[in-house]
């Protein structure tokens, strides 16, 4: 059964045997972890860092950013999590998902000094090479962020 909406729990460690629904968040292990919201079992891990997720809590609930692509799971899962709900995000091509692969490497890179890093080839770049952060006062919401996230020009 897929979830809706997360209650979370800060705790110092992640457990061993994640429960379904729960968001588990380590502030000390700058992690969080929960079973993947589709329902499949999967437990997902998001790091907390400048280059990995960021985690919002407002007091009484949490954001978390970017979205969440489970894709080296067979569910293939895509979300984000805004206010403890879960927000399904659409499917990604392959080459859109290899391209923020190399997009996530690079900017660790930048962000950790790594000489032995490569700068993205030419063909990275050409596959995002359209401006996708233009947006004009009618769009929606939903529209903004599904064109900032590569999935409508």
């Amino acid at each position: 059964m897929s979830i809706s909406k997360f209650k979370v729990i800060f705790t110092e460690f992640i457990p061993e045997k994640l429960d379904d629904g729960i968001f588990y968040v380590s502030i000390e292990c700058a992690t969080a972890s929960h079973k993947c919201a589709c329902g499949c079992g999967n437990e997902v891990v998001t790091p907390f860092s400048p280059t990995d997720w960021k985690l919002i809590y407002d007091g009484e609930t949490i954001t978390l950013t970017p979205s969440i692509g489970n894709w080296s799971y067979p569910c293939r899962s895509h979300y984000l999590i805004q206010k403890n709900t879960v927000v399904w995000a659409g499917t990604m091509s392959l080459i859109a998902i290899e391209s923020g692969r190399n997009r996530d490497k690079a900017r660790k890179a930048i962000h950790y000094g790594n000489a032995n890093h490569t700068t993205p080839s030419q063909d990275d770049i050409k596959v995002n090479s359209q401006p996708q952060n233009t947006f004009s006062n009618s769009d929606g919401l939903l529209n903004i962020i599904l064109r900032f996230l590569g999935f409508k020009k």
